[in-house]
């Protein structure tokens, strides 16, 4: 279990990386500050979400990593009754279906809450920017 603790923290770090951006529109107000500054407001935007916006990623993982291990566990246990080896595939079958649980997980926790969007978009809203979306 401590390995699979440590896969999980390697797996979200290592997607962490693939950081989700809000798009601005080149309005005016973008235009009239530039990147630079558009990247500061970005951040102090994205520092204020981190404060008020709560993050399930960890519950995220957890759920899809447990329902991939419960899924596993039922078709390696049917295959296993078929063969006449329940226990080793029941096994083989629930730590396969953590694993892909696991990496579902991850991906979906790499991507930032609609609430966080949210807050992000309604700041920079309030700074002068269009965002017109995330990528």
């Amino acid at each position: 279990m401590k390995t699979m603790s440590y896969l999980t923290i390697g797996l979200i770090l290592l997607l962490g990386g693939c950081a989700w951006n809000p798009v601005l529109y080149p309005n005016a107000h973008l235009n009239k500050v530039g990147q630079e500054q558009a990247e500061r407001d970005i951040a102090d935007c994205r520092q204020q979400a981190d404060v008020y916006v709560k993050s399930d990623a960890a519950k995220t993982v957890a759920k899809d990593t447990a329902i991939g291990g419960a899924g596993g566990a039922v078709v390696g246990g049917a295959i296993g009754a078929a063969r006449g080896s329940f226990g080793s595939d029941l096994g083989v079958g629930a730590a396969a279906g953590a694993a892909a649980g696991l990496v579902t997980g991850v991906i979906k926790a790499s991507e930032p809450s609609a609430v966080y969007k949210g807050f992000v978009n309604r700041c920079l809203g309030e700074k002068g920017y269009e965002v017109i979306g995330w990528e």
